[in-house]
């Protein structure tokens, strides 16, 4: 199908208009539709599947989407479909993603319009299932106009399910669509998951709520109170200390006591945090210097991960110690300012990114950032 390529930093994405027939076999409802006297049964989620287990429980748990309200809007917007004539039915894009990696072939010159490859599997709705289900309605009363309809949607395809849980969070964070009193962020998606994942997330709550912390309100949570100004994604840190917690699993496990050793591993960080925020002086929280932007705080994740393996005990004085072992970042700051930053640190993409800040940040304090526990 012809399709446009799109970039926004280092996220790829394609924009298609998807024939109205074509996109209603592709593509699953999770929850339940009601048309007049009809219904669109949701299609059974595998165990597996936990981004459509997320929104299953989301749309199970939130009024805007119980059977009476989801009634009515599904018959508004179908009302709408018979009525617009002049007017596109569908103006707005529907999201939809796959975890499968879509062949993309750019045609000719062209390098950002060519064929994408169609998913083996279907689509999950990310935003637009009540339009999707209305549309499905419709068609059913009139056939002969299923031909004449395309519908704008935009896929992301090949991302991980924390992707596709992040951006169901953020597209349904307003207030006409999930109630925010109702918002399930992506702490709560991931304790559902497993054993290891629960451990990172707790981990990352506490950073964000104890008093002690040094990330404490700077984390966003998609929907938290704190007015102050927010440092990093919840998924984003999530996803550097799962990483560590993953490599770390068969030892956490032999210790036992999951939650002791959950916060083991926060006052970990947390000390961790506390030194590098006395040794990154003015530059810490400052808004000219990418020190405290997510990019550079992932980064530093890496490096606590690889310190604590050589150096976490004692834990009394480990501030002052790992204080001093950080002190030569002192000297950095001018490579960290806003100015030049991604100049002096050149990537593909903010993967790359982090990586080579992470080998610039072990270097300056000797530390082996190839080195794994």
């Amino acid at each position: 199908m012809l399709a446009t390529q799109i970039r926004q930093k280092d996220a790829v994405f394609y924009f298609v208009a998807y024939p109205a027939e074509d996109l209603l076999r592709k593509v699953r409802f999770i929850s339940r539709y009601y048309g007049e006297g009809e219904q669109i049964a949701p299609e059974a989620v595998p165990e597996g599947d936990e981004i459509a287990q997320f929104i299953a429980r989301i749309e199970r748990s939130e009024k805007a989407f119980q059977r009476t309200l989801s009634r009515a809007k599904v018959r508004a917007i179908k009302n709408f479909y018979e009525t617009a004539v002049t007017q596109p039915p569908i103006p707005g894009t529907i999201l939809l993603f796959t975890n499968e990696k879509l062949r993309f072939e750019p045609l000719g010159a062209f390098e950002n319009v060519g064929d994408l490859q169609e998913p083996q599997g279907k689509y999950l709705i990310i935003d637009g299932q009540h339009r999707l289900a209305a549309l499905e309605f419709y068609f059913r009363e009139r056939p002969e106009e299923a031909g004449t309809v395309h519908v704008p949607c935009v896929i992301f395809d090949g991302r991980s399910d924390d992707f596709a849980a992040e951006m169901f969070v953020i597209i349904n964070s307003t207030p006409t669509r999930i109630n925010k009193s109702h918002l399930v962020d992506l702490y709560e998606r991931v304790s559902w998951a497993a054993p290891d994942k629960r451990f990172a997330a707790q981990i990352v709550d506490w950073l964000y709520r104890e008093s002690d912390s040094p990330l404490r309100y700077r984390i966003n949570r998609l929907g938290g109170r704190s007015r102050q100004e927010k440092w990093i994604l919840q998924a984003e840190l999530f996803n550097e200390v799962h990483r560590w917690v993953s490599a770390d699993w068969a030892q956490i496990e032999a210790r036992g006591n999951s939650k002791r050793e959950a916060e083991r591993y926060y006052e970990i960080v947390r000390d961790f945090f506390k030194a590098a925020e006395r040794v990154w002086g003015r530059a810490w929280g400052h808004d000219d210097y990418m020190v405290t932007r997510s990019v550079t705080l992932k980064a530093m994740v890496r490096v606590c991960a690889d310190l604590a393996r050589t150096d976490e005990e004692p834990a009394e004085g480990r501030v002052e110690r790992w204080a001093e072992r950080l002190a030569p970042w002192s000297e950095l700051q001018r490579d960290f300012r806003a100015e030049g930053f991604y100049e002096r640190f050149a990537a593909k993409g903010q993967v790359e990114r982090v990586a080579k800040i992470h080998r610039r940040l072990a270097a300056a304090i000797g530390l082996d950032s190839n080195r794994r526990g």
